[in-house]
């Protein structure tokens, strides 16, 4: 699962989350450590953009909270990457800031969470590329240490079809057709 800030004019235009320049510096991401987007779930922790694109309110976090605790709830995620300082700020408050945090695996209520920078930051601060690109790679070797294949199902045998027997001194049923 990742979790960021909150829809930007794209996202809120579309109704889907990172679909504008971040989105594609995601999707890079996520295809450097063998992911994309059908493998996870994307959500921010505000449901509609802020006006001005300003940064999230405490208020308007607070009213979202529940609607990001249902996805939780519904996706038990066993990884989060927690994009950027507000989405920090809101799911692991007090851990510090991004910059002392990012990368490192913190575990929650169960949940294993791994704060980046957002890659918003990183398209207006090309310095935090690399960082961004290594925080990627941690948290793709954080999810191969939890995450285990899927074993194969062994398939199932076909089923032969069995012909109903009418017990003795009981009337046939007869088809209309």
């Amino acid at each position: 699962m990742i979790v960021g800030e909150a829809p930007g004019f794209n996202e809120d235009m579309q109704g889907r989350p990172f679909v504008g320049q971040a989105g594609k510096m995601l999707d890079t991401l996520l295809s450097g450590i063998g992911l994309d987007r059908g493998d996870v779930y994307i959500t921010n922790v505000l449901k509609c953009r802020p006006p001005q694109n300003r940064d999230p309110m405490p208020n308007e976090a607070a009213a979202c909270a529940p609607y990001l605790t249902g996805q939780l709830k519904l996706v038990q995620p066993k990884v989060v990457i927690v994009l950027g300082r507000h989405a920090l700020e809101r799911l692991l408050p007090g851990h510090g800031p991004i910059s002392r945090v990012r990368g490192q695996m913190v575990v929650r209520d169960g949940i294993n969470y791994v704060p980046v920078y957002h890659p918003a930051a990183a398209l207006h601060n090309g310095a935090l590329v690399a960082d961004l690109r290594a925080d990627f790679e941690k948290v793709g070797r954080h999810v191969a240490s939890i995450v285990q294949p899927v074993a194969p199902v062994a398939p199932v045998a076909p089923v032969t079809p069995v012909t109903p027997v009418t017990p003795p001194g009981q009337p046939e049923q007869l088809s209309l057709i």
